[in-house]
């Protein structure tokens, strides 16, 4: 038997044996032939594991699946080797996750009641939520927060339109009374490439009204809803000649699904009230997922990924405007419509940006 082979039948019958000392001197005999090894790894790791240091292990069980990843045709005996240290590594993560979240309850964090961004960044520690970032498909302006759902104290305004929500609800019902009036929200563009956009493209399952589109106002839809202009008065709508803001009534129709993407300018965020909402409809930006409730109002930065579900068994309908970040000041604002008119003044028009 080889020097290896003979450590490798060492190691195992200690672990065999739960001897972890004997174990781990074997596996860094192993390491030391051949540090890289996915075998030697996991045992070292299980040495580390039966002493009680599971942090230390999980570096070696995460160690031996990249290096077992790049092996082409991995044998049963490492295969075996390989499952053990996924299984462990597993059980490592749920172990430190419990007694992270165990000992700070003692030390005074609650879940509910305490800062929302260290319970943000407590999930992305333990793995329970990924990281999103912007990422607009045409303009980034550099320097803002990477906000999924922007902080209600940010956007006090948006109390306002809540209370409204009874008198826009009851326009809506007169535009719902016309079905006719709804669109497809996903319609071809004669000046730019088709794009289906995941089968979204000329669907009904998702439809809109436009009170203003593209920062043109449609009189004939504005007119008939006199209470939801007014109570965007106070909103700091996103005004771009020929590109915002963009007011509408989305619906989604029972059992459809809008597909993740992103969208086009990250110097805004994107407003819902919703007005329709059943129970089983749902939101995601980035790593968090709401459910619509009527009459309450959120505002989110459309450039992380997001997508949306309606589960019930009727239609959601919402509206939805479009208005600048906070962060974004007036001399911004002048500055980003300037960069917007010299494109089109160029002759070179900007996709549209919808909200």
């Amino acid at each position: 038997m080889s020097d290896s082979g003979s450590l490798l039948a060492k190691a195992r019958a200690a672990r065999e044996r739960a001897d972890f000392a004997a174990l781990g001197l074997a596996a860094d005999a192993l390491l030391r032939l051949n540090p890289r090894e996915p075998r030697a790894l996991v045992l070292k790791g299980d040495a580390l594991a039966g002493q009680g240091d599971h942090r230390a292990a999980a570096s070696f069980y995460s160690t031996a699946l990249a290096q077992g990843r790049a092996v082409a045709a991995p044998s049963a005996d490492l295969r075996a080797e390989l499952e053990r240290a996924a299984r462990a590594q597993v059980e490592g993560a749920r172990r430190f996750e419990t007694g992270l979240r165990d000992g700070l309850r003692q030390r005074g964090f609650d879940a509910e009641a305490s800062s929302q961004r260290f319970a943000a960044s407590l999930d992305l520690m333990t793995g329970r939520r990924r990281l999103y970032y912007q990422q607009p498909k045409f303009y980034m302006f550099p320097g803002l927060p990477q906000i999924e759902f922007q902080p209600r104290d940010t956007v006090a305004w948006l109390a306002g339109v809540e209370a409204a929500a009874p008198a826009i609800r009851a326009e809506l019902d007169a535009v719902l009374a016309e079905p006719s009036l709804f669109a497809p929200y996903v319609e071809d563009r004669v000046n730019r490439p088709r794009n289906d956009q995941a089968g979204m493209l000329h669907n009904a399952a998702w439809s809109a009204v436009f009170l203003w589109k593209d920062g043109v106002e449609n009189p004939d839809i504005a007119a008939r809803c006199p209470e939801t202009i007014r109570a965007l008065a106070e909103a700091p709508l996103c005004r771009i000649p020929g590109r915002s803001p963009s007011i509408l009534f989305s619906r989604l129709q029972a059992g459809a699904k809008i597909p993740p993407h992103h969208g086009l300018i990250n110097p805004r965020l994107i407003c819902h009230l919703p007005l329709i909402a059943p129970p089983g409809s749902h939101f995601r930006v980035g790593g968090e997922v709401r459910e619509w409730r009527e009459g309450q109002a959120w505002a989110f930065d459309d450039t992380i990924e997001h997508e949306a579900w309606n589960d019930s068994g009727r239609d959601r309908t919402i509206l939805i405007f479009d208005v600048w970040k906070p962060e974004i000041t007036t001399e911004e604002q002048d500055l980003i419509r300037a960069l917007f008119a010299t494109i089109d003044a160029a002759g070179g028009g900007a996709p549209k940006l919808g909200v």
